[in-house]
């Protein structure tokens, strides 16, 4: 079992910038970010293994940055030049095993 705790959502103009945070319970080699708006499916934002490999939704490219403190077992989004499209509740992710765990969910909003 895994428990993922996140932090850093939160409320910011259009062309801010936002670090998102997720700590886990234990050492995971891949974990990522994901979000959600009502009425459509949980898409894929950002992810990053334990030896740096990352990957990226073609939508957050050049503006978003996933990184990891393997010490911490903690991941991080950093989001800049955002959009109202980014609004969303976006929920850390992380796999063990072929076994999805997630966080509770942060929302973030765009808006001016």
């Amino acid at each position: 079992q895994v428990q993922l705790v996140e932090s850093g959502g939160g409320l910011v103009q259009p062309g801010g910038s936002l670090r998102l945070s997720c700590a886990a319970s234990r050492t995971i080699f891949s974990m990522g970010w994901y979000r959600q708006v009502p009425g459509k499916q949980r898409e894929f934002v950002a992810s990053i293994t334990a030896i740096g490999s990352t990957n990226y939704a073609d939508s957050v490219k050049g503006r978003f940055a996933i990184s990891r403190d393997n010490a911490k077992n903690t991941v991080y989004l950093q989001m800049n030049s955002l959009t109202p499209e980014d609004t969303a509740v976006y929920y850390c992710n992380a796999k063990s095993a072929d076994v999805n765990y997630w966080g509770q969910g942060t929302q973030v909003t765009v808006s001016s």
